[in-house]
């Protein structure tokens, strides 16, 4: 099966056209944490969205570790931030509840076919930020290897902590069937772009808001 939706689905979904979604992120200092995130709702049905979170250090130097949170209602089976705006060549963090616990995992394929863990990335659990209750789950972590990567060959691609970066979105509503991070993922029903902000993500005390809610 393909990995692939029309993305006409999504017009007809939000009633407006998916490609050059104007930007539409916004600044949020987070009680719990502490981080300074920039933060995007992504829509992936009428009038329901996930959030997703970003922040980075200030000043930041490529390559440099990303904080991202995301937080998404229970209906949300998994869902994945691709940092190259692309289902292919890049990594994908993945995330979903399962059962009392929040389970991520980063991935990676050069294909449109089921993503495998991805070892040249990794990523770090924050427990201060990652929990659910009976309306949503929220991930916390920090991912090393996301914000500079291979694409092809000996092409890379890093993203720009001074300004704004294409990301993507996937969704679907089916769980995986176990909180194995390498658990086998459903073919996604939503995917969408957006033009994130990390300008207004920078973090003076990044390192130090890591190891505190580590």
């Amino acid at each position: 099966m393909r990995w692939n939706l029309g993305l006409a689905y999504l017009a007809a979904l939000l009633g407006c056209a998916s490609e050059g979604l104007a930007a539409d992120t916004s600044v949020v200092r987070d009680g719990e944490t502490g981080f300074t995130f920039s933060e995007y709702r992504a829509a992936y049905v009428i009038g329901q969205s996930i959030t997703f979170r970003v922040a980075v250090p200030s000043p930041a130097t490529t390559p440099y570790d990303i904080v991202f949170q995301i937080i998404a209602p229970n209906a949300v089976g998994w869902t994945g931030l691709s940092w190259g705006a692309s289902m292919i060549n890049c990594p994908l963090t993945i995330g979903w509840a399962s059962g009392s616990t929040t389970v991520a995992s980063v991935r990676r394929t050069s294909v449109r076919t089921q993503p495998q863990i991805y070892d040249g990335a990794t990523l770090q659990l924050l427990k201060t930020g990652t929990k659910l209750n009976g309306t949503h789950w929220q991930i916390t972590a920090k991912c090393t290897g996301c914000s500079s990567f291979t694409t092809t060959g000996s092409n890379t691609k890093a993203l720009n902590a001074n300004g704004s970066n294409r990301l993507a979105f996937a969704y679907s509503k089916t769980k995986p069937s176990s909180a194995s991070s390498a658990a086998m993922l459903s073919v996604h029903d939503v995917y969408n772009y957006w033009d994130h902000d990390f300008s207004s993500a920078g973090n003076i005390d990044f390192a130090a808001l890591v190891t505190r809610n580590a």
